[in-house]
């Protein structure tokens, strides 16, 4: 069989699940942002209410901090580490993150032993650099091999545009990650590890005698702001992964790419409130929904009934027009056998040209494989018309 295609079927989501509402694509996308590359996300439904250039690889800075963090916060979950193990300060941390390097740095002495946890907020509260080569030296070895650990780790999590090449964003031709991948990241800590989460709104830290204070902006800010992370280089500009919570309501904000520290801080502050304000919880399709078919290979049927399996919701602008569009995506010919509630295709939502929301599809019957003269004619009509 030839390589796989992505399938596309278009379903008009108004007619098809029965919908009341309507979306206005000139509602969702009116927001303008200084930022290279940004991105605006429901954590509970996954919407994307904002998006600009968000699969861009892009240098991030310190922002590759909260993938550290993430690795950190799995690996004391496994029960890899705990909060008490102590690792050795060793003299490439020193001299490549610490005071020597005159960056970004917790002040952690040459040869001494710290703790997870202390480190933990040297990274997260302080940015340091040497925190998170003193992390990846103690876990891993080297800074080489943690890198090698937060790209696996990034491909588990479904990254697409990311490659990372240290654990701090110091500056690297090839270290890049796109708006969206730093958003997934943010929602995975806040959603898998909310017990460390909290570690992100702490206002300050105090080590080796020098006490410095959290960078993110948004935390003094009346937004209900909680974390995440600011990040800056000559390369990157300046960039802000921030998280706050209105009722009831979480949401994720990455900018990244901008000319002044000032323009992150407003910018920042104004995406989220936007956002709050410009969109509003609602159901678009229930749970078990039939929403289309997909074309199999190999089988006796020509097609296979999907569904949606959890309820499906999202955030949708409170001023709207304009109707949502559903569209089945999958790479296919699906071949058989397979089997009755197995993942199948994905669902996504648009409203114009905007992505709001994807789901997972599943196979609403089992399909055995067919007989060889159904396979035979699958085979022909692949070979010699792509698909019958």
């Amino acid at each position: 069989m030839k390589n796989k295609r992505i399938f596309l079927a278009k379903i008009i989501v108004g007619a098809v699940f029965s919908l009341l509402f309507s979306l206005s694509a000139s509602v969702a996308q009116n927001y303008q942002s200084r930022a290279k590359q940004a991105i605006l996300i429901d954590v509970e439904t996954g919407s994307i209410l904002f998006s600009k250039d968000a699969n861009v690889a892009a240098p991030p800075a310190s922002l590759t901090k909260i993938m550290t963090a993430a690795i950190v916060f799995d690996a004391i979950k496994n029960g890899e580490i705990t909060l008490e193990t102590e690792y050795k300060v060793s003299e490439y941390a020193w001299r490549t993150g610490g005071a020597p390097a005159r960056g970004s740095t917790m002040f952690a002495a040459l040869g001494s032993e710290i703790s997870v946890e202390n480190l933990l907020r040297g990274l997260i509260v302080q940015s340091g650099n040497d925190s998170a080569i003193i992390l990846a030296e103690g876990m891993n070895g080297s800074v080489e091999k943690f890198a090698e650990r937060m790209n696996n780790f990034g491909k588990k999590l479904g990254l697409t545009d990311f490659n990372f090449v240290n654990p701090n964003g110091l500056p690297h031709p090839d270290h890049r990650i796109s708006a969206s991948d730093l958003a997934a990241i943010a929602n995975y800590i806040i959603t898998k590890h909310a017990d460390m989460y909290p570690m992100f709104a702490e206002r300050s830290f105090k080590w080796n005698n020098i006490r410095q204070s959290n960078r993110n902006p948004l935390l003094s800010a009346p937004i209900g702001a909680d974390g995440l992370k600011t990040g800056h280089s000559q390369e990157a500009g300046y960039g802000l992964i921030g998280s706050a919570v209105q009722n009831g309501t979480r949401l994720i904000a990455v900018l990244m790419g901008m000319k002044r520290e000032t323009d992150r801080t407003v910018d920042g502050r104004r995406l989220l409130e936007w956002g709050f304000a410009s969109f509003i919880p609602t159901d678009i399709i229930s749970a078990n929904t039939h929403v289309g078919s997909v074309r199999l290979y190999g089988a006796d049927q020509g097609r296979l009934n999907v569904k949606i399996g959890e309820a499906l919701t999202a955030l949708v602008p409170k001023q709207s027009r304009d109707s949502m569009e559903g569209r089945i995506v999958y790479k296919g010919p699906i071949p058989a056998p397979i089997k009755e509630g197995e993942i199948v295709a994905e669902l996504h939502v648009y409203s114009g040209i905007r992505l709001v929301v994807t789901a997972p599809l599943y196979a609403e019957e089992s399909i055995a494989v067919g007989s060889a003269a159904s396979r035979a004619i699958s085979g022909l009509g692949e070979f010699f018309f792509g698909w019958l």
